[in-house]
């Protein structure tokens, strides 16, 4: 029985640890505006740059993403507008992953 127990609980820690790490991935930009949103000179085919803050951090986005449409309409309505948004950055890449409504 102790055997069957263990073996629950190792199954129970890797289905635990194999979850979701995207939110864990990404650095988040809280409150921030998008200042530019523009082609990537070096790659455009691939990326649209994008800077935030007033200072401007250059971050991108990745053209073959599944949702860059979406990504590219709220980084040109906080562009556009002045609109802030939580901006969710991969670690390691800065390839913006989420931009999220404040609420």
């Amino acid at each position: 029985m102790k055997i069957w127990t263990y073996l629950l609980f190792i199954l129970f820690m890797i289905a635990s640890c194999s979850g979701s790490s995207s939110s864990q991935n990404l650095t988040w930009y809280n409150n921030s505006v998008i200042t530019n949103v523009s082609e990537d000179p070096e790659k455009p085919e691939e990326f649209t740059r994008v800077s935030i803050g007033i200072s401007p951090q250059i971050f991108y986005l990745a053209k073959k993403s599944d949702d860059y449409k979406a990504l590219l309409e709220k980084a040109r309505l906080s562009h556009k507008n002045g609109k802030p948004f939580n901006i969710g950055i991969e670690n390691n890449t800065n390839i913006i992953r989420q931009i999220n409504e404040i609420h």
